[in-house]
């Protein structure tokens, strides 16, 4: 419990990451690493860090462990800046929902991959920026890391225990593995929720549309209020398995398509049941 941490990127992932750790009573040094002066300065005046850098170099200087809480097409550069403050024994983490592009990015940018360990937190909220953090954020969820053969052991348990302290579920998955199951549970229908709304927004009528929309159009739509630009930048880093989960829903969708113009009552009301009892056994 005394590792110095530094954090690039103190937003709700990274700062929440933090705030977890300290009322788990984390008694080391965190450090908040980011290029914006003014939002260094919130999450310093929040209490969500101890100390604050603005160059990256500085700031994972002397730390045991570094998190990468950045969008995802900031991965490359981040780790290209932070490679020449990094220690031998540093473990360097992230969080970023794609672990594939970010593997390739940490061996380009650090040489080895024996002191990175991959990871993704499943939790976050439709909010961003350090404002929006806040400790309970992990509790009760799962993390999954994606260790290559080349991490060090040592350095996984480290990451798995700090994880564990902010209340996660920690679990392991290969990083092809974890790629195409999150494009299937959470790539896949934040491109649908974006691209619902966005066409709606588009229809000559949108104002009366969306003044009229219900309940469960707003459940099904909350995530499009998401970052868009970390959106985009997961949704280009996770190509090829989005492609290949977008293609299934096409062709899933002509089916339904097919039951609603043929009239096709049993089938309709299979899958709908299929649906509800799935969905109450894995999420109810």
């Amino acid at each position: 419990m005394n590792e110095r941490i530094a954090i690039v990127g103190v937003g709700l992932i990274g700062g929440s990451f933090a705030l977890a750790l300290k009322a788990a009573g984390h008694a080391g040094e965190i450090v908040g690493v980011g290029r914006d002066a003014e939002r260094m300065a919130e999450a310093l005046e929040l209490g969500v860090v101890d100390r604050v850098e603005t160059d990256a170099v500085a700031g994972v200087a002397g730390c045991d462990v570094v998190l990468l809480a950045v969008p995802m097409g900031a991965m490359q550069a981040v780790l290209a800046a932070i490679a020449p403050g990094l220690g031998p024994r540093t473990v360097v983490t992230d969080a970023g929902s794609v672990k594939g592009s970010v593997v390739r990015d940490a061996r380009a940018a650090l040489g080895t991959l024996v002191r990175f360990v991959p990871g993704h937190p499943i939790a976050g909220t439709e909010h961003s920026g350090v404002g929006a953090a806040f400790a309970e954020l992990y509790r009760g969820r799962r993390v999954i890391l994606t260790p290559t053969d080349d991490t060090d052991t040592d350095a996984a348990d480290l990451v798995t225990s700090l994880w564990e302290k902010t209340g996660a579920r920690v679990e392991r998955l290969g990083v092809d593995e974890h790629d195409e199951l999150l494009a299937a549970t959470s790539h896949l229908p934040h491109m649908l929720a974006f691209g619902l709304v966005d066409a709606l927004a588009r229809d000559g009528d949108a104002e009366r549309v969306f003044r009229y929309a219900a309940g469960g159009f707003r459940d099904f739509t909350r995530i499009a209020s998401s970052d868009p630009v970390m959106w985009r930048d997961i949704c280009l880093s996770n190509r090829g398995a989005l492609l290949s989960a977008l293609r299934a829903y096409r062709d899933d969708l002509d089916a339904l398509t097919a039951e609603v113009e043929e009239a096709d009552a049993d089938g309709l009301l299979q899958r709908f049941r299929r649906a509800k009892a799935a969905r109450d056994r894995f999420c109810g």
